[in-house]
């Protein structure tokens, strides 16, 4: 390549980054924009509280009629959904603990007893039973319902699959619990 090909070359990028500093500033001139004081925009809002999420949570699930849940449920659709669980959990009578604790007779248990299982210690130390409504709080979240839990499941969402779960669970034990 001789000089005068180079020459061409460095000429057609320099006249390239002319014209765009030249245009740059042209319509920078031709269209001006004067720039306000005070940039942005005054939003004015209502102050509200807001509750805690997890007393809400606790609270909401406290006012839940137990009785008026578990009649949404039943037992065909509790074994269904509870395929999910099973994953992890165990449901037969002298099963074994898996990723989770067997829960056979797992309603009006006392939380975190199994033997043969690590428990985290929010599970160890809850001190409560696995009664119908602490059932129906765990299922529905229960990384919010007992805070620092291993268990990683999101949760049911739908009142009817809870309700169907707790009675499978409670028709699997040596003595069901009477529902409410």
């Amino acid at each position: 390549m001789d000089s005068f090909e180079l020459n061409k070359i460095v000429a057609a990028i320099l006249m390239v980054a002319l014209l765009i500093i030249g245009i740059s500033k042209l319509s920078s001139v031709i269209f001006y924009v004067e720039k306000p004081k005070t940039p942005g925009y005054s939003v004015e809002v209502e102050e509200t509280t807001v509750k805690d999420a997890d007393t809400s949570l606790q609270a909401s699930e406290e006012k839940i009629d137990i009785a008026a849940l578990i009649s949404m449920g039943d037992l065909d659709t509790g074994e269904k959904v509870f395929k999910k669980c099973a994953a992890c959990h165990s449901i037969v009578k002298g099963g074994k603990n898996n990723i989770g604790p067997a829960l056979y007779n797992v309603v009006g248990r006392k939380v975190g007893v199994v033997n043969d299982y690590k428990y985290s210690k929010a599970l160890s130390g809850y001190g409560k039973e696995w009664t119908f409504e602490e059932l129906n709080g765990y299922l529905l979240k229960p990384a919010k319902w007992i805070k620092g839990t291993k268990m990683a499941f999101a949760g049911l969402r739908k009142e009817k699959d809870r309700a169907s779960v707790i009675l499978y669970l409670n028709q699997n034990s040596d003595n069901p619990l009477p529902l409410p």
